[in-house]
């Protein structure tokens, strides 16, 4: 979550997922698959239900069938999807992910659009953080596409506008 405060202890679940999925690598001889894993942190935080936790999560990746994308929240529910947004300012991103996505995007585009909406976000939503870090998940890992400040995109766009 952009700007929150993340305490973490021994029975946290983002502590226990990686280690939870190393364990079934070393048990199968196999990577464990992307549903497997958003099953895992589901179960996990399903237990801590009604505790107070606030939660959206995703757990994304590539596996045997291909690319995965989950969003699992803070009572263990679980959606597999082609896009998500997370966090307090997810309802601002969602209007402009969902007037520009297109199944078929280029990559550069697909990049635009994921920074533009959290960046919108991040300008309308007083809680979220001011920087917009991006990852590109890819079938051999991930890659960190970029980190921009908030104010040198809004300055970008509205000059796109002129």
């Amino acid at each position: 979550s952009a700007g929150g405060i993340h305490k973490p202890s021994f029975s946290d679940p983002a502590l226990l997922l990686p280690s939870q999925c190393r364990l079934y690598f070393l048990r199968n001889k196999e990577r464990i698959s992307i549903s497997a894993a958003s099953k895992l942190l589901a179960n996990m935080l399903a237990e801590y239900r009604g505790m107070g936790l606030s939660v959206g999560s995703m757990v994304c990746g590539w596996d045997k069938k291909g690319p995965g994308l989950y969003y699992i929240d803070d009572r263990g529910a679980r959606l597999k999807g082609p896009l998500f947004s997370t966090g307090s300012g997810n309802t601002f991103a969602y209007g402009i992910l969902d007037s520009g996505h297109r199944p078929d995007l280029s990559v550069e585009e697909a990049y635009d659009l994921g920074r533009r909406a959290i960046c919108y976000a991040t300008h309308r939503d007083n809680y979220s953080g001011g920087i917009v870090n991006m990852y590109h998940m890819k079938e051999d890992g991930w890659i960190r596409v970029g980190r921009t400040d908030v104010s040198d995109l809004l300055y970008q766009y509205s000059e796109e506008k002129k």
